[in-house]
């Protein structure tokens, strides 16, 4: 073999080594770009997730925004409808049977129903007490009272308690019975 044919085989082997190089380098950046993608694509995933989240937490506190928007004005309320229900157990027989009375008494009353149906159209709900085991969830017990009944049974509302949906209102202020 000549010096040419020698320098033309060498140079084949240089550029063959370089086309080979050339090859190993772009299959490398190609398996970067791949990484890149997977990471990008996982973003993207976590992103979306996030998203969704965040609908979900909003559309869940619209709700409850709309559920419980009158908690406030309900509360206030309620003294209207406990000093209404006082007035009317503050009414001696006497006076009930009395003519001149009866109209007053019925319109007292007729203002007592149509406010339970308000709070009844409105998702608020009287606390039931008498009788039950004291819940500290819907109960607050003012005192203790020497009983019959069984311990922590409530024996006196002192002021009814109200639910507006699922959520407590106003506790009931109860007497609690103890052994006596």
């Amino acid at each position: 073999m000549n010096d040419e044919q020698k320098l033309h085989e060498e140079t084949n082997e240089v550029e063959e080594a370089t086309a080979e190089e050339q090859a190993q380098a772009q299959e490398q950046d190609l398996s970067e770009l791949v990484k890149e993608l997977e990471q990008v694509r996982q973003h993207v995933l976590y992103a979306q997730a996030e998203i969704q989240n965040v609908r979900r937490r909003l559309e869940q506190e619209k709700q409850n925004v709309a559920a419980y928007a009158a908690t406030g004005f309900a509360r206030d309320v309620l003294s209207v409808k406990d000093n209404l229900d006082r007035a009317l157990s503050a009414i001696p027989e006497d006076l009930r049977q009395d003519e001149r009375m009866k109209a007053l008494i019925a319109g007292i009353e007729a203002t007592g129903r149509e406010l339970d149906t308000v709070f009844q159209r409105n998702g608020i709900t009287r606390v039931e007490a008498m009788g039950q085991p004291l819940d500290p969830h819907r109960h607050q017990a003012m005192v203790e009272i020497p009983s019959d009944a069984e311990p922590g049974t409530i024996v006196q509302e002192m002021q009814a308690g109200y639910m507006i949906k699922d959520r407590l209102l106003r506790p009931a202020m109860v007497g609690v019975a103890r052994k006596g």
